[in-house]
């Protein structure tokens, strides 16, 4: 009886090891080097130009600057002596 479970044992990791495997060999069959892209040598020439800031001043005298009104929550429930 031990040995018919020892025996079940090993052809279960014999089984496993060999799916590991096959899962290893796949995915190395599988992949490619098309999906790196191509190093290609073209040469860019850039000119500099005048450029503005974009962003809004933090200062608040200067304007453009958003600050909502505060409102503080009402009070919806009524208490027992109300």
């Amino acid at each position: 009886m031990a040995s018919t479970r020892l025996a079940r044992r090993r052809i279960s990791a014999a089984v496993g090891g060999a799916a590991i495997i096959a899962m290893i060999g796949f995915t190395a069959a599988c992949s490619s080097d098309s999906d790196k892209p191509e190093e290609s040598t073209t040469t860019t020439t850039t000119t500099e130009s005048s450029l503005t800031p974009t962003e809004k001043s933090i200062n608040p005298t200067g304007g453009n600057v958003f600050t909502p009104p505060v409102t503080a929550p009402q009070q919806t429930v009524e208490g027992p002596n109300d």
